[in-house]
């Protein structure tokens, strides 16, 4: 039998040393794939997430904070309690034209720039098309529509008055934002000479709160609107997190007036 020193001394010392070498290897090996994507990195930039206290806006603006951005996020209703503590929150309704500048404004001034919005607010009604009522329509297109449009004018305008170029993603969608998919490419148009991006992001159905307490009323929805796509699923909040990333970021730098379909395949279909 060996002594019991002769035992144990070896394979403590090359286990401290081994964990040692193998940390420092895996510390590398991290560091260098974090360097061959630099154009993901959101660190030291301003974003904007209107609509961000749940669903979509909120996957998304944690996303954007993931990756190092310093994000504000705008809602009519405040959260009781924050769903993160390094998310910035600013009471505004984006039907409200002087509310949303002036937050932005303020967000801007703050910091001496904005880089990026995603403008996320919006809202649904499950009235049948044939007993839609005017002040229903106009109460989804004031806020689905003409309030994304003036987030984005107000965006926009903080980016031109500080000279910084800018990315802006208006999230569009199967039903009442879909007018917002012609919107990006006269937005960009426009605002390409000051290096503002514009894109839209269109989602598939997207299982949030408001849309499981639907399905918790019509159960049946969820078997038919999942055959409407090719995976025959709903999506989840969390599965748009890279695409907020990326439209944000320089990964997409040469993107502009274009809309990014993530729908499972549904208008394919």
């Amino acid at each position: 039998m060996l002594p019991i020193n002769r035992c144990l001394r070896p394979f403590r010392t090359a286990s401290v040393a081994g964990c040692a070498a193998r940390f420092v290897h895996d510390a590398s090996k991290h560091a260098t794939r974090k360097s061959l994507l630099p154009e993901f990195d959101l660190t030291g930039k301003v974003v904007v997430v209107s609509g961000g206290t749940r669903g979509l806006g909120l996957a998304q603006a944690q996303a954007l904070l993931d990756a190092g951005a310093n994000v504000h996020c705008i809602d009519k209703t405040l959260p009781v309690d924050s769903p993160s503590p390094d998310l910035t929150y600013h009471e505004a309704d984006v039907r409200n034209v002087h509310q949303i500048n002036k937050v932005m404004s303020k967000i801007a001034d703050d910091h001496g720039r904005l880089d990026g919005l995603i403008a996320a607010a919006g809202i649904k009604n499950e009235t049948s098309a044939l007993e839609f009522l005017p002040d229903q329509v106009e109460n989804i297109m004031s806020v689905n529509v003409i309030g994304t449009f003036m987030t984005a004018q107000a965006a926009a305008r903080q980016m031109i008055r500080l000279k910084r170029p800018g990315s802006i993603c208006l999230v569009a969608s199967m039903s009442g934002s879909v007018a917002n998919r012609g919107m990006p490419s006269s937005l960009a148009a426009e605002w390409g000479e000051h290096g503002i991006r514009v894109n839209t992001l269109s989602p598939g159905y997207i299982t949030t709160e408001v849309v499981q307490s639907l399905l918790d009323e019509f159960p049946e929805r969820r078997e038919s609107w999942s055959r409407d796509n090719m995976l025959n699923r709903l999506s989840l909040p969390a599965e748009y997190r890279g695409a907020a990333v990326f439209l944000l970021s320089d990964a997409s730098s040469f993107m502009t007036g274009s809309d990014l379909r993530i729908d499972g395949g549904h208008v394919a279909w």
